[in-house]
């Protein structure tokens, strides 16, 4: 398979939640994965796009998160979700079962424990006042159909 890359921006809205599972869902298609697999990429997508838009943005919409999608091999999936949003200031502990600060006592800090269970990898790269990327990496068992 070639490779293949594409990119969309959209609003940072609560909203736009399923249209990038949607979007997510349609791009991991051509490389024909398990409902599984589908269903995977799709939480892990999910949960990204939801702490960009309620840590990355305090939920107020008001920002852009990028969404980049790569594939090299046809078992391999790369996905990049990006904001410009506040930041992480500790990234290592942000990822940390269970973690959330002061402000955000009601959430349930699984977010990046979901996309790690979801995914092969998740790289989280961050800068206070600059933004935040989480790239998930999916490998597919490309021989489910043989």
């Amino acid at each position: 398979m070639e490779s293949n890359f594409v990119t969309i921006e959209f609003e940072a809205m609560p909203q736009n939640q399923g249209f990038a599972r949607a979007i997510a869902a349609s791009y991991a298609a051509q490389l024909d994965p398990t409902v599984e697999e589908l269903t995977e990429i799709k939480t892990a997508v999910s949960e990204a796009v939801s702490n960009a838009v309620i840590h990355g943005y305090q939920r107020k919409g008001e920002g852009k998160i990028v969404m980049e999608f790569k594939t090299i091999d046809r078992d391999k999936i790369f996905i990049k979700i990006a904001d410009f949003g506040k930041g992480i200031p500790d990234v290592k502990k942000a990822m940390e079962p269970m973690f959330s600060t002061e402000e955000e006592k009601e959430m349930s800090g699984m977010g990046f424990t979901v996309m790690e269970s979801f995914t092969d990898k998740v790289f989280v790269e961050s800068e206070p006042g600059k933004g935040t990327a989480v790239t998930l990496i999916k490998y597919l068992d490309v021989y489910h159909g043989i």
